[in-house]
């Protein structure tokens, strides 16, 4: 059962694992660029998240090259994209981590994007949700693979009061972008 975090708008957190990274030989993981197939899914996870209508009114993205590059090649799909902050602290964190970054997202902002890697947006969305429609809670506890995107779907006043077992696990998708 999900316990309502308090009276408020309906917001959503969207949260994109980066596209699948090359591992080249003497680069950082930090550095790591994406592969020839991450460079196809990165674009074809702008264009879901539009179809949906879940296009954020701020991004919170890691630092790390690959998730920069996802970033990138996601919202020049859409027409205007919304802000982006690059944070340090999204790469590598795990869910508190996450969680401390959202927490500090403005109340105006109703759907927030953040684009980072596993295990900790994995481990974050089964804390955060409660519940999930359909088999999506099934579907992240299996995998959650590069270009994954979930939507959990909770209201509240501010993003501090998002808190474990207050959201509803609405949607889980995997976009892949067609071989040329």
């Amino acid at each position: 059962m999900i316990q309502r975090s308090g009276a408020g708008p309906l917001r959503r957190l969207v949260l994109l694992r980066h596209a699948k990274a090359a591992w080249p030989l003497d680069v950082a993981d930090h550095e790591r660029p994406l592969a020839p197939r991450g460079r196809r899914d990165a674009p074809a996870a702008g264009r879901a998240l539009a179809a949906a209508d879940l296009l954020p009114d701020l991004a919170l993205c890691s630092t790390a090259l690959r998730a920069r590059r996802t970033w990138d090649l996601a919202a020049a799909e859409w027409g205007t994209p919304p802000p982006v902050r690059h944070d340090r602290r999204l790469y590598a964190a795990g869910p508190s981590g996450l969680l401390t970054v959202v927490h500090e997202v403005p109340a105006e902002v109703e759907t927030l994007l953040l684009i980072g890697h596993n295990p900790g947006l994995e481990e974050l969305v089964l804390a955060l949700a409660a519940d999930g429609l359909d088999d999506t809670l099934e579907q992240v506890r299996t995998k959650f693979p590069t270009s994954a995107i979930a939507v959990l779907s909770w209201h509240g006043t501010a993003w501090r009061s998002l808190a474990p077992r207050t959201a509803l696990l609405t949607s889980v998708t995997v976009p892949r972008g067609a071989r040329k």
